[in-house]
């Protein structure tokens, strides 16, 4: 693809509007994991999980030829972005002196690298294939998905701080990315994939299942002063 050319301008647009979308989730995760960190360590995460989340969409790029090949990758990504969205609302439930895991800076980092990482496949091929392995415009859109992340967790983070409610439609919203990351799967091409009523009910009822199992379980653990796995951190 020629440097500033038309295709390189078309392919340059869909980057960004990919970046819009899909950096939409590293921000609420980012913000999310660091709801509970003090202050002065709110802008720290912000800033060194951006750093993670394009650290390991970097190295992801390199390696996206492979992935491709990888069977299962998509299903195994968004059983663990289950996980982690369930986590982000258990830890509201810790109840002893040493606070839920997103109470230290490290503990936030662990949880925002671990969901960059399993959410990075969607915009890692979503990047790749609009680049058409123009690795300028696949450069550029590492570059562009910095300010769109540190921008979007410091407004969710706001947001979070006047309206804890959001924290449940930001899980929702992670956990609905799950869905499409396990509807997306190869694998299962068969179940999810033909245009058939059937299909497009299994597709749905996927989705209404993580969102709604992540809200139920997070509620049910908050509530009852559950702590998600790894608190020690």
């Amino acid at each position: 693809m020629e440097f500033m050319s038309a295709p390189w301008w078309s392919a340059l647009l869909a980057i960004i509007l990919i970046d819009l979308v899909l950096a939409g989730d590293n921000a609420i995760v980012i913000a999310l994991a660091a709801r509970n960190l003090p202050p002065k360590l709110q802008r720290k995460a912000i800033v060194w999980g951006t750093v993670g989340a394009i650290a390991v969409r970097s190295v992801m790029t390199l390696g996206v030829v492979w992935l491709l090949k990888v069977p299962g990758l998509m299903l195994v990504g968004g059983l663990g972005l289950l996980w982690v969205a369930y986590n982000l609302l258990a830890a509201d439930g810790g109840g002893d002196e040493h606070g839920p895991v997103a109470s230290t800076f490290w503990g936030a980092m662990k949880t925002i690298v671990i969901a960059d990482a399993l959410m990075g496949v969607d915009n890692v091929l979503g990047v790749a294939g609009a680049a058409n392995g123009a690795m300028d415009l696949v450069v550029i859109g590492l570059l562009i998905s910095v300010p769109i992340v540190v921008f979007g967790s410091s407004v969710v983070l706001k947001l979070v701080e006047r309206y804890p409610f959001i924290i449940q439609a930001g899980a929702a919203v992670l956990a609905f990315t799950a869905g499409k990351m396990i509807v997306g799967e190869p694998l299962l091409d068969a179940v999810f994939d033909p245009p058939a009523a059937m299909h497009a009910v299994a597709r749905w009822s996927t989705y209404a299942v993580c969102v709604a199992g992540v809200l139920g379980a997070g509620w049910w653990a908050a509530r009852s002063g559950r702590r998600p796995a790894g608190d020690s951190a």
